[in-house]
């Protein structure tokens, strides 16, 4: 296997896509939507555009986002066979990415914030109902951030059938979550971390520090200043 100093680099593509805001057309849309169909009938029309490749299924998907969602910025990309449950409840940045067949899973009365040009890879699960996403993270394809888990008690019962613990999950400025890994209720990750591919992260990782393996655990700092990892 050739080092990783061999390999072929090319360069990116979303984190320097520009920002361009979205024509007005497009809120005059989604404000009209709100307004005549009402959020049951939205999700409906939305299954009409879910997995379309066109132009004007992106632009409906976007629409019917936007319409759904507590905010919505501009140059958002909703891949085909991205979904969602309880937009109301979410707030997405400029310039975010979600990746096909991603699911975005809300809650009623959960809370869930999105920051600036955030990508979210094909297949990848997010637990909305607590979730802190910062600015330019990475989360790669089949990840899984997840929020709750069962509580154990009253033990006779079947564990499914006790109630949920929602734990808060944050995630700091350009972090980047590895291909297939998960993040555990609770957890933060910090700023610049890296989660290795197929991790699973049980606890807090550091600023800059890198983790991998079941559970994850350290295996270097990337070494980077206070200034870097607070985007100073």
């Amino acid at each position: 296997m050739r080092r990783k100093s061999e390999w072929e680099r090319q360069k990116v593509v979303h984190a320097e896509r520009p920002l361009v805001r979205d024509p007005t057309f497009e809120a005059d849309l989604s404000a009209y939507l709100r307004r005549t169909l009402g959020p049951d009938r939205l999700v409906d029309l939305y299954g009409r555009f879910a997995v379309g490749a066109g132009a004007l299924d992106g632009l409906m998907r976007r629409a019917v986002w936007r319409a759904l969602a507590r905010s919505f910025g501009h140059a958002v990309v909703i891949a085909p066979g991205a979904m969602f449950r309880h937009l109301e409840r979410i707030e997405i940045g400029d310039g975010v990415f979600f990746g096909e067949q991603s699911l975005l899973q809300g809650r009623y009365d959960g809370t869930c914030v999105i920051g600036n040009r955030v990508w979210i890879g094909p297949q990848a699960f997010l637990d909305a109902r607590n979730l802190q996403i910062d600015e330019a993270v990475g989360i790669g394809p089949g990840a899984r951030i997840l929020g709750a888990e069962h509580a154990e008690e009253p033990f006779a019962r079947e564990i499914i059938a006790n109630d949920q613990l929602v734990e808060p999950v944050r995630i700091g400025r350009g972090a980047l979550i590895g291909t297939g890994s998960v993040v555990l209720p609770g957890v933060s990750i910090g700023a610049l971390a890296i989660v290795g591919a197929g991790a699973v992260v049980t606890g807090d990782v550091a600023d800059s520090a890198v983790v991998a393996g079941v559970p994850a655990r350290m295996i270097r700092s990337r070494g980077l200043t206070k200034e870097a990892t607070s985007g100073s």
